[in-house]
């Protein structure tokens, strides 16, 4: 795929219709989007063409600087903003995807294309994005700062998210050199320059050159062989993927002030790939949430599907994860081999009931039917074959109304492309029909996304302070939350109070925060929006409430997992930096 680049369009070029367009719009306190086409259709682009949201945002922003426009950019940028959903939590997510290497699994349900890491598929948007910049971190991270820009998002607060199969397989070396390219893109964005910025070379790899095939029928074990083979095949300049910690931590440093600062780093891995060593490291590499894959909770399930651990290993990784502080985002597939729609519900209710699970967030993904993937054979044979819609609708109600208040479901089907499904469901928003269904029969949901503000005003004497207590496998955990009479959820914080001593040494006895969030649709940072969420101290009111509790408990050290591009925020509040955590002492 070749992306078209958004730097190919000139503002000067079109000055005299970007000039009408935008003082039409200024004198409109809100455009519906046929009055947009309208003003549009009077201006045409070449003659021809409509001018896109994002030429318009750059337009205004060309036309303040070199003509001195007067109008409020933030304001008309709200009004031209497009896919405001993207930031509506609080934060831009910039996804980034790390190369094909081999993967330590051998899952059936698992697609083989050679051209993606294990798991992903060529043509999934995101992947398609990692395969135009070849992998490349650096890449990755400035197009998506950049999109994000051009079509009226602040990326003052950006959440990091690398995928690409089992991280922890991926050599300590590259894992370095990956993050610190990822955080050199995040400090070298600058929204004042609108031209393309070159990255600084850094190796990277097109591995569209292994053509569009897969391992053949009855070979996809040959992933990792092929993967391994083009790996030999390459000339790699190693040295330019060396970083030592001492300079990942500068850029660390570094990304405290930057224009677009890291104020989450997730990083995507397997249960017994986990060890006390390899959550450190991802620690100092400064992530602050794990996505897990669960997969399934019975052992018969996940033997059957050669998922290559068993259930006892996702409770070690569980709680090394919880020991650490980190947030836990766990995957969970409905319709693998060997389960049925009934035993899949008492499978989810077991991932809320058994203390040792309990994540913070869950990523539902009903087995999908790919070519590539070994699970062909179970179809071809009879022995496994995907839901019905309603089998499915039935699984997906029920997992809903079984969330708990304090889980996040952020997705309930996998975006793949329906070309890549051989049978099954091909309905990317089956989230709207479970929805529309449990309206329809006045269940009650309490899972958080469905409660969240979003970008509704908030007025403080409208909410009040709610805590939800429950047991983990270290210890209690308090979900505190400002909800208003409808129980819409504007903030939370996660404390977590360890019953018993804890292996990571810096943190051993103390409390500890591992996330607040404030909703609301995202404010960049030092900009003040006036019953915006996150501009009613709810963040410091959910803090001072921790720190409260956690001294009725008898510690002595409130900890926080802060991110890189919140260490300035938490110090303004009184807490220390310490190695890899900072404190604030309480009692």
């Amino acid at each position: 795929m070749t992306e078209r680049s958004p730097y190919a369009f000139h503002p000067a070029s079109y000055e005299s219709e970007l000039t009408a367009i935008i003082g039409e719009c200024l004198k409109q306190e809100s455009l519906s989007d046929s009055e947009m086409r309208g003003i549009l259709r009077r201006y045409p682009k070449d003659g021809r063409g409509f001018f896109s949201k994002s030429e318009i945002i750059r337009g205004f922003r060309y036309l303040r600087e070199k003509r001195g426009l007067v109008g409020d950019e933030e304001t008309f940028v709200e009004r031209m903003r497009m896919k405001p959903v993207r930031t509506q939590s609080g934060v831009a997510p910039v996804t980034v995807l790390t190369e094909p290497f081999p993967c330590p699994g051998r899952c059936i349900f698992c697609p083989s294309d050679v051209r993606m890491p294990k798991s992903y598929l060529s043509d999934e948007p995101g992947a398609q994005r990692a395969a135009e910049h070849q992998f490349d971190p650096y890449g990755q991270t400035m197009s998506r700062l950049r999109t994000y820009y051009n079509i009226g998002h602040h990326v003052d607060k950006v959440e990091l998210i690398v995928l690409g199969g089992t991280w922890s397989s991926y050599p300590s070396s590259y894992q370095r050199w990956f993050i610190r390219r990822c955080f050199d893109a995040l400090n070298d964005f600058d929204p004042r320059d609108a031209a393309p910025q070159a990255p600084p070379a850094s190796f990277a790899v097109d591995y569209r050159d292994l053509g569009e095939t897969h391992p053949p029928e009855g070979n996809r074990g040959r992933y990792n062989q092929i993967v391994a083979e083009f790996h030999g095949t390459r000339d790699r300049d190693l040295d330019r993927e060396q970083t030592s910690w001492e300079e990942l931590e500068a850029v660390h440093r570094r990304n405290e002030e930057a224009q677009a600062r890291c104020v989450g780093l997730v990083l995507e891995t397997r249960p017994d790939h986990l060890t006390q060593a390899e959550v450190e490291r991802m620690r100092r590499l400064g992530a602050t949430k794990v996505q897990i894959g669960y997969q399934s909770l019975s052992d018969r399930v996940l033997e059957a599907n050669h998922r290559g651990h068993d259930t006892a290993a996702t409770r070690r990784a569980m709680r090394l994860l919880r020991n650490a502080g980190l947030k836990i985002h766990a995957h969970w597939m409905p319709n693998l081999l060997g389960s049925s729609p009934e035993q899949d519900v008492e499978d989810f209710r077991r991932i809320f009931s058994d203390r040792d699970f309990r994540p913070d967030e869950l990523k539902i993904y009903p087995c999908s039917l790919i070519e590539s993937a070994e699970l062909m054979e179970h179809f071809r044979s009879g022995a496994w074959r995907p839901y019905s819609k309603d089998e499915l609708l039935f699984v997906l109600t029920e997992c809903l109304k079984e969330t708990p208040a304090y889980c996040r479901v952020t997705r309930m089907i996998r975006d793949i492309p329906g070309g890549d499904i051989v049978d099954g469901n091909r309905v990317t928003n089956f989230r709207q029909l479970v929805e529309d269904e449990l309206q329809s029969s006045q269940a009650e949901v309490l899972e958080m996304r469905s409660r969240e503000v979003r970008d509704t005003e908030v007025r403080v004497e409208d909410l009040h302070l709610d805590a939800i207590e429950y047991r983990s496998g270290i210890g209690r955990e308090i979900f505190l939350q400002y909800v208003d009479d409808e129980y819409r959820l504007a903030g939370f914080l996660r404390l977590s109070l360890p019953a018993e001593g804890n292996p990571v040494a810096e943190i051993d006895g103390s409390a500890m925060i591992r996330e607040v969030h404030v909703y609301g649709s995202l404010v960049g940072i030092g900009r003040h929006e006036n019953d915006r969420a996150q501009h009613v101290g709810l963040g410091r009111s959910l803090i001072a409430e921790a720190a409260r509790r956690a001294a009725e408990g008898g510690y002595t050290d409130l900890a926080v997992i802060s991110s890189v591009g919140t260490r300035a925020y938490y110090r303004h509040l009184g807490f220390a930096d310490g190695p890899r955590y900072q404190h604030q002492p309480i009692g």
